[in-house]
């Protein structure tokens, strides 16, 4: 038995199905290494630390036990917004997620992606971009869900409230987003360079962050589906605007939401590997 990525389910999935998308996107990194490809793959700084050995992550047929989250309050210039944060002990960094239009705090996406960091012991923080106001307002309007510049700075306030926290405190911070969070992310990252140790994008809208792709200085992962070309295009842009280290991975047989069988838990797997490469600060032995 495993649980289902997007619905949380408990399901049968023999091994055989997952195996497709995973092995063909190895192979495709293996290509990119390749400069006729038009990717170049950053090295990590660090070797990735194993896995707990104690703990079982999620997909590999067993149950883990998460640290427990709680609910808190982020305050704006302006009222307030709710964020899930989960702090494993003696936490490796805390990865902040900034979900697409229309989405929450609650997408089970990104939800899955997080269970996968917090068994390696990596802190997630999953917040609502908009307050309660703004997002009853958009649900009618549909007018701040393309807001980049709202989303962002909203981002911004959040990685500044993290910095500044007493759980969290002098913790490496990261940002994975989907869709026009992922927009967002890139331009935080661009607007707190000396925060933001490593972004993770999935499924991207990373053109609507075009105009500060070079200011980026933060180890950024770009993450797209096979079957989803326009996106891809568009992540492909951006990834040779990037001037610090960089990596970009299509997953062939996956479409924008990554809903086919093992294409999310390639996501998490490849998040999981970039934040432990560059989030720790690893100190000589």
């Amino acid at each position: 038995m495993r649980y289902d990525p997007p619905s949380g389910r408990r399901r049968d999935t023999p091994a055989a199905r997952r195996e497709p998308a995973v092995a063909a996107s190895r192979a495709l990194e293996d290509r990119a290494t390749d400069p006729r490809a038009g990717y170049a793959v950053a090295e990590p700084t660090h070797p990735v630390p194993p896995r707990p050995p104690s703990r079982a992550l999620p997909g590999d047929g067993t149950v883990e036990s998460l640290p427990k989250t709680q609910e808190v309050a982020i305050p704006l210039g302006r009222g307030e917004i709710r964020g899930d944060l989960a702090l494993p002990l003696g936490s490796l960094g805390v990865v902040v997620f900034a979900h697409g239009s229309g989405s929450s705090r609650k997408s089970p996406r990104n939800r899955w992606v997080a269970a996968e960091l917090q068994t390696s012991g990596i802190a997630t923080l999953l917040f609502d971009l908009l307050t309660p106001e703004e997002e009853r307002r958009d649900l009618r309007t549909g007018e701040f869900r393309f807001d980049i510049p709202r989303l962002s700075g909203r981002l911004v306030e959040v990685i500044d409230w993290v910095a500044q926290w007493s759980e969290t405190r002098g913790t490496p911070l990261g940002l994975y987003g989907a869709s026009t969070g992922g927009a967002a992310a890139l331009i935080a990252a661009a607007s707190r360079p000396d925060a933001v140790r490593a972004v993770v994008l999935r499924g991207a809208r990373s053109d609507l962050a075009d105009a500060r792709a070079r200011e980026i200085r933060s180890p950024t992962l770009l993450l797209v589906g096979g079957r989803d070309p326009e996106i891809r295009r568009l992540n492909e842009a951006t990834y040779r605007k990037l001037v610090g280290a960089k990596k970009l991975i299509v997953i062939p047989g996956a479409t924008h939401l990554f809903e086919e069988p093992g294409a999310l838990e390639e996501v998490s797997r490849r998040a999981r590997e970039w934040f432990l490469s560059f989030l720790p600060v690893h100190k000589p032995t």
